[in-house]
């Protein structure tokens, strides 16, 4: 396993990314363009790519969202390479680079229906927090947060 520091002019990352989205697209359903503004990843500084092989696995990414905070965004592990702990790594991996940068918190959102992603931050220590920004009100999303030491 390879852990790959990039930015989303990677081409790997914005492929898996175009997989996401169309996994996304299909679970979101009517709701899909609400989210899907938030979603872009032009200009996003801070992206993970995970090799398997030399074969682009998985990958994670964030943004800050204020001085003192990071937001986690477009994890994605690829079908086949799922059950293998790479969002773990790929969450542990941004919470290092995010604390290496100064950051002290780093924030998420998710579908309330997205269990196996649900599972993975709550193991990574994320505890639940009321919706934050765009996401107040809107019942299938729940935030995450954790205080990076």
């Amino acid at each position: 396993m390879i852990i790959h520091r990039t930015d989303s002019t990677s081409l790997d990352f914005q492929t898996l990314v175009k997989y996401l989205d169309a996994n996304l697209a299909e679970h979101n359903g009517d709701n899909d363009a609400f989210f899907a503004q938030f979603n872009t990843i032009d200009g996003i500084k801070n992206c993970i790519v995970v090799y398997i092989d030399e074969v682009p696995a998985a990958c994670g990414a964030f943004k800050e969202l204020s001085d003192d905070t990071v937001e986690i965004k477009r994890m994605f592990t690829s079908p086949e390479f799922r059950k293998r702990g790479l969002g773990s790594t790929i969450v542990k991996e941004l919470e290092s680079w995010a604390k290496e940068i100064g950051y002290k918190k780093a924030v998420l959102e998710t579908s309330r229906d997205l269990m196996n992603a649900i599972s993975v931050y709550e193991k990574s220590g994320f505890q639940q927090i009321p919706n934050y920004g765009q996401y107040i009100g809107v019942d299938s999303s729940v935030c995450y947060e954790k205080k990076l030491r």
